[in-house]
């Protein structure tokens, strides 16, 4: 396997592109109108792109809103970036919090009405602690 991205329908794929570049600095590789595809500037491995909801290409069973999933993003500052999302007016659906599982974090949707889940890695307490397993 070489890579594996999300390919999430939206009614907005420019939208979504400028969500994801304004937020988290993603870079477009690939763009053409009804999609868009974007990746870290420094890891090409980490990737997501966006296909217009009622594209040929995407089955009609298929062209509805991402529900009861969401995406985490790992990120070495998770403040920062909380404070462009406020900056940037994003609807912020769970505010910047420590959790006792080892997460610092925020959740913000994007355009699409996907959840994304912006996570700093913080020590666990020791309850949570012995839930990791170590290779």
């Amino acid at each position: 396997m070489t890579s594996l991205f999300p390919d999430l329908c939206t009614d907005d794929v420019a939208a979504c592109r400028d969500f994801y570049t304004n937020l988290l600095g993603m870079k477009v590789v690939f763009e053409n109108g009804w999609y868009a595809q974007l990746q870290h500037p420094e890891d090409a491995r980490i990737q997501i792109a966006f296909v217009q909801r009622e594209h040929e290409t995407v089955p009609p069973s298929d062209r509805v809103a991402a529900r009861g999933v969401f995406v985490t993003f790992e990120t070495d500052d998770v403040d920062a970036l909380h404070e462009r999302a406020a900056q940037l007016g994003l609807p912020i659906e769970v505010s910047l919090r420590d959790e006792a599982f080892g997460q610092r974090h925020f959740m913000v949707r994007d355009p699409s009405g996907l959840l994304l889940d912006i996570v700093k890695l913080i020590p666990p307490t020791a309850e949570h602690a012995a839930g990791f397993v170590n290779d």
